[in-house]
């Protein structure tokens, strides 16, 4: 069961997994210019998944990833969100972060349905991190069952260090 701040959710979409092939998407990005899958060509991406930006937990989860994996060679963090562009452009100003990638689901919710990261109730996208790789196959992923929650950061970085180093 999903749930938020111990409230049952319904997440919808189709939910991914290792070995899977991750579906192009179309989002926006903080000029409101169209953003897909296939507009950034790093050798391994990683989604990181937040609810919005704008609470605790999603700002430390992004702040997180992001400064552990910027040093990583031919890697690029996605953050997601249903912010709108401003407010994501707004929360990257404040907290200092210059070189990170936001990208807007709130238009169609395609990521969201293609990802199984949908919250019905609340039509934000569920707390998940995907780790693609070249061939933007699945090669990590973790949805949460709790969207306050943090994602486990120490496996997280633990797969990357060991999959990166191969």
């Amino acid at each position: 069961m999903k749930t938020f701040k111990q409230k049952p959710i319904t997440v919808l979409g189709q939910p991914l997994k290792v070995g899977d092939i991750a579906p192009e998407f179309n989002v926006v990005d903080n000029q409101l210019e169209a953003a897909h899958l296939s507009d950034y060509k790093a050798k391994t991406l990683v989604l990181n998944v937040v609810p919005s930006l704008d609470t605790g937990v999603c700002s430390i989860q992004t702040r997180t990833i992001n400064q552990k994996l910027s040093n990583y060679p031919d890697l690029t963090v996605l953050t997601l969100s249903n912010d709108l562009p401003f407010a994501q452009r707004r929360w990257c100003g404040a907290e200092g972060l210059t070189n990170i990638v936001t990208l807007s689901d709130y238009q169609q919710l395609d990521f969201a349905w293609k990802y199984g990261v949908h919250i019905e109730e609340l039509r934000l996208l569920a707390r998940s991190v995907f780790v693609l790789n070249q061939k933007r196959e699945v090669v990590y992923v973790e949805y949460l069952d709790e969207m306050s929650s943090h994602p486990n950061y120490d496996a997280l970085f633990q797969f990357l260090d060991q999959y990166l180093s191969k």
